[in-house]
């Protein structure tokens, strides 16, 4: 099981996306193929004198004494944490976590990394169904680390109806977070990627208790008079140039298409204004994406360059991914539907997004049946099985699965506006219903494209010999 996640990262601003929705997303990847993950939610409780400990490194965490109904994508084997990920509260606010960045090893010398703090493993379990606002989510998580310590380099993203948050850790115990501007996108790799913080106006940044005077006591800051906190705290070397920054570049390069820049750059912008506002299909295919129509593309599309080329940068696409999850926060319907949480599970270049409304008492049982070993009967391995075929013919199965893809993306956005439309009675009890219907078309449709694979999977043997033709 993961320890930690190489994951991708897309946040967007209301005013950047084309139907005012705040948006956080993420694809989990885990350092290996396979991390079984179910979807789940959890029930809103009363808990007095409740704490958490984390079995990855055994801290105790008293915990309020109410917590908020929210989803989560935990892995299924949880022998060594939950790792719950991503999902989104009852008060509809979004919690991504995480996506492993680096400090660099000056900070690192003046605060270590601890190995008795809060971890990835926790951090959504212990903020999430606390919360009331994205902005309030760093508050909590902030305070969690400082107190506490973290023996990883994370970046988390918070969204509720209005506003973006994304924080980055720092060392053992330090932090900054910024809100997104609304009108901006942010492509987030595995790197340290906020830049200037101005701790003067809480509002928009904000950071540890005391990150100024951290950086002063010890001369952190390369370039006095501007507080830029991924020169300061993170790294830009050989690894991040060919790992991290073509991933940043192939998302600009999707959403501003006019910018010139190179894969390797270490100069890109955190976030920008895109050139036309971004769908849910956008991002979706962004998070699907292996450098399509470029030189980079492992699959050898018509637009690559040879073998050295095509696996010259790391996918976005490829075989580590676990789960992806969109959360979406409409602004166009009232609270009670406004939030969705978008699963895809598999390798994402085949597998289509879901849509969950997220205001629900419970899931499909083939998204949280998930098992260790391999069953056809859950979606996550069924996703996985289907990666094993398709990842050797993609040439000839790819119109078949695109045609796919794009059928269960339709289905999906129809389902989600008649939902919308005939929502009635209890609306917890309503949602629910909608998204095992929804859930169920779709997992039926995979079904039959594994059917219709493994049928013509068959043809393609190379012992082919007919007689016939050979004779």
């Amino acid at each position: 099981m993961k320890k930690a996640s190489d994951c991708t990262e897309i946040l967007v601003g209301k005013a950047a996306s084309m139907d005012g929705s705040t948006i956080v997303a993420r694809n989990e990847d885990g350092y290996g193929p396979i991390n079984p993950i179910k979807f789940v939610v959890h029930a809103a409780q009363d808990q007095t004198n409740t704490s958490y400990t984390s079995v990855t490194t055994g801290v105790t965490v008293p915990l309020p004494d109410h917590a908020y109904r929210y989803t989560a994508t935990p892995q299924a084997d949880q022998n060594d944490g939950r790792y719950e990920e991503a999902g989104i509260n009852e008060l509809n606010v979004g919690m991504s976590a995480t996506e492993t960045t680096a400090t660099n090893a000056r900070v690192l010398g003046y605060d270590p990394l601890v190995h008795d703090g809060i971890d990835e493993e926790a951090m959504v379990t212990l903020v999430l169904p606390y919360i009331k606002s994205a902005k309030e989510g760093v508050e909590r998580l902030g305070a969690l680390i400082e107190k506490y310590g973290t023996g990883e380099s994370n970046s988390i993203a918070f969204n509720d109806h209005d506003d973006i948050w994304i924080l980055e850790t720092a060392g053992g115990h330090h932090w900054g977070a910024m809100r997104l501007p609304e009108d901006t996108y942010a492509i987030v790799p595995n790197q340290t990627i906020v830049q200037e913080l101005d701790l003067s106006d809480t509002d928009n940044y904000l950071g540890a208790t005391d990150l100024a005077d951290f950086i002063e006591k010890y001369h952190l800051n390369p370039n006095p008079g501007h507080f830029n906190f991924r020169e300061i705290f993170g790294t830009q070397n050989e690894a991040d140039a060919f790992y991290n920054t073509p991933r940043t570049w192939y998302g600009q390069q999707l959403f501003n298409p006019e910018i010139e820049q190179q894969p390797t750059a270490q100069n890109m912008p955190m976030f920008r204004q895109p050139s036309k506002k971004i769908a849910i299909e956008d991002v979706q295919f962004f998070l699907s994406s292996h450098y399509n129509g470029t030189p980079y593309d492992p699959f050898g599309t018509f637009a690559s360059g040879d073998e050295r080329e095509q696996k010259r940068y790391r996918s976005i696409a490829m075989d580590r991914n676990q789960c992806s999850s969109i959360l979406q926060i409409r602004n166009d319907v009232p609270a009670a539907q406004a939030a969705i949480q978008w699963i895809a599970m598999g390798f994402f270049a085949y597998a289509p997004y879901v849509p969950f409304f997220t205001n629900i008492d419970d899931t499909p049982v083939d998204y949280r049946n998930t098992t260790a070993t391999v069953a056809l009967d859950n979606v996550y391995w069924l996703s996985k099985t289907l990666s094993v075929l398709i990842e050797p013919h993609w040439h000839e199965f790819a119109e078949t699965v695109n045609a796919y893809r794009d059928g269960c993306q339709s289905y999906a956005r129809g389902q989600v506006a008649a939902a919308d439309e005939a929502i009635s009675g209890d609306v917890t009890e309503f949602l629910t219903k909608a998204n095992a219907t929804t859930a169920g078309e779709i997992s039926k449709r995979t079904h039959e494209l594994f059917d219709s694979l493994v049928k013509q999977g068959l043809m393609l043997s190379q012992t082919t010999w007919e007689k016939g033709q050979n004779l």
